[in-house]
C-alpha cells in the first residue's frame, strides 16, 4: 500500500512509519514538528537524543535501502495543502497521529486548552473533509484513546466501541447498538470523543472507510526498526506532561528521584507496548472496513495494571523509593478496568506483556541518558482545576542523587 502517516515524526508515528516501510509499504510522513516546538516551550527534551526528520530518513535509506518521503504541513491550518497532497500521492490509507496527545498538557493553561481543541478537532475534520473532496477511496486509521470511555469502574467488560442496549418502547424494549457512552477525563480526551462522533457521521453520510483505535497508555520506546541505527532512535518523554507513567517511573528510578504515585495509586489503566502499537496499526490497515460499514473500533491495549502496583514493581527492581504525592487530575481515587480486546487477538496479535526483563531494558536506556534529565521537569505540575495540587514530593530530591 501507499500510506500517508500524519504526525509521522512523533512518538508513535515514527516507529509506525519504520515498521510499515520495513514491510514493503510506500510511506509518506507528514508533520509540522509542533511536538518538537512544545519541547522548546516547556524547556524539556526527549531523554534519548533524537535526530531531525531528514537525518532519520537518510539513515533509514542507508540501513535498509527503503525510502520514506516527507512533507512539512500543518494539518489543522492548511487544508488546501493536505488536499493537494492526497490528489498528488493518491494513497490507499491515511494513518492519523497528528493530534496533541498529552492530557496534562491539554489542561496546563488556557492557551494549551485552546490549542489542543483547535488543533485536534480541525486536524481530524480536515482529514475527513479532504478525503471526501478528493473522491479517493482512502482508508482512514486514527489513533484514539481508551480515555474516551472514562476511568471510572464500568461494572462490566468495556466492549470495543459499541454497546448493546434496550430502548423502552410502547411494545417493549427495542434493541439498539450505540457508541459506548463517553466520559472524557481531560480536554485531550474530549477531542477524541469529538473525533469519534465525526467519524460516525462521515462513515454514515459519505461512506468513508474508517478505523478508530482506542489505545491504552504506551510503555517502552523502541522497536526492532528503531534499534537498527542510533539515528533512528525514538523519543522518550519523562516530563510531567508527556511522560507516560511507567516510562516516567523508570526514569525517576534511574536518577534517584522518588517514584511519584498520584493520590492512592489506585487508578487502573490499560497499557500497550510500543511494538504492539505499530503492529496493531499494521493489522488495522490490513483489515479495513468496506464502504458503507460503520466505523470499525478496536480497543488497542494488551493488559491493565493499577498504578501503585507498577510503582512497587519498579521499586523492587531498582531499589527506588516510592512517594505518594497529590493527584493533579480530577478523577476517581480508585477504579477497576476490564476491557475487551479480542478483535486484535483474533487477527493474530501476540501481546508483549509487562516483564521484568523488558522493564530492566528500558531502565538501562534511562540510566544511559540520565545526564540529560532535568529533575525540575519530572513532577506533574499541570493541574485539572483550582482544587487540585501539583504532584510534587513533600521532601525535595537531593541534588547529589540526580544522575547517579
Amino acid at each position: 500500500m501507499k500510506i500517508v502517516i500524519l504526525g509521522g515524526d512523533g512518538f508513535c508515528g515514527w516507529p509506525a512509519a519504520l515498521h510499515l516501510s520495513a514491510r514493503g509499504h510506500d510511506v509518506v510522513v507528514v508533520d509540522d514538528f509542533s511536538r518538537r516546538a512544545i519541547d522548546d516551550q516547556l524547556g524539556t527534551a526527549s531523554l534519548t537524543p533524537i535526530c531531525g526528520l531528514d537525518e532519520r530518513r537518510a539513515a533509514w535509506s542507508e540501513v535498509t535501502g527503503r525510502r520514506i518521503d516527507a512533507v512539512e504541513l500543518d494539518l489543522a491550518e492548511d487544508y488546501e495543502a493536505f488536499l493537494d497532497l492526497l490528489l498528488t500521492e493518491r494513497p490507499d490509507a491515511v494513518v492519523h497521529f497528528a493530534e496533541q496527545r498529552a492530557a496534562p498538557y491539554s489542561m496546563r493553561s488556557p492557551a494549551t486548552k485552546r490549542y489542543t481543541v483547535d488543533n485536534n478537532v480541525n486536524a481530524t475534520h480536515h482529514v475527513l473533509c479532504a478525503v471526501v473532496e478528493s473522491g479517493l477511496d482512502v482508508h482512514v486509521v486514527h489513533l484514539g484513546t481508551m480515555g474516551v470511555y472514562g476511568y471510572g469502574s464500568a461494572g462490566m467488560r468495556i466492549p470495543e466501541g459499541y454497546l448493546d442496549v434496550q430502548v423502552p418502547g410502547p411494545d417493549g424494549g427495542v434493541p439498539q447498538q450505540i457508541l459506548y457512552p463517553s466520559n472524557p477525563g481531560s480536554l485531550y480526551h474530549m477531542t477524541k470523543v469529538l473525533d469519534q462522533t465525526m467519524f460516525a457521521f462521515y462513515a454514515k453520510n459519505d461512506r468513508l472507510r474508517i478505523t478508530d483505535l482506542h489505545q491504552g497508555i504506551v510503555w517502552g520506546t523502541g522497536t526492532p526498526e528503531t534499534a537498527l541505527d542510533e539515528r533512528l532512535v525514538n523519543r522518550f518523554d519523562y516530563d510531567g506532561d508527556y511522560g507516560t507513567v511507567l516510562n516516567r517511573f523508570l526514569v525517576q528510578a534511574a536518577v534517584g528521584h522518588p517514584l511519584t504515585v498520584h493520590g492512592t495509586g489506585g487508578q487502573t489503566r490499560a497499557f500497550i507496548h510500543i511494538q504492539d502499537t505499530v503492529r496493531c496499526v499494521e493489522l488495522a490497515l490490513l483489515h479495513p472496513p468496506s464502504a458503507g460499514d460503520r466505523v470499525r473500533i478496536f480497543n488497542q491495549m494488551t493488559e491493565t495494571h493499577r498504578v501503585r502496583d507498577l510503582a512497587r514493581l519498579v521499586a523492587r527492581l531498582t531499589g527506588a523509593e516510592v512517594a505518594t504525592v497529590p493527584n493533579p487530575r480530577q478523577e476517581s481515587a480508585e477504579n477497576d478496568l476490564h476491557v475487551d480486546n479480542s478483535a486484535f487477538l483474533d487477527l493474530g496479535l501476540r501481546p508483549t506483556t509487562l516483564s521484568e526483563g523488558l522493564l530492566l531494558e528500558i531502565e538501562q536506556t534511562a540510566v544511559r541518558w540520565a545526564h540529560r534529565v532535568d529533575p525540575d521537569r519530572i513532577p506533574a505540575t499541570s493541574v485539572w482545576n483550582t482544587r487540585r495540587r501539583p504532584g510534587i514530593p513533600a521532601r525535595p530530591v537531593r541534588p547529589a542523587a540526580v544522575g547517579a
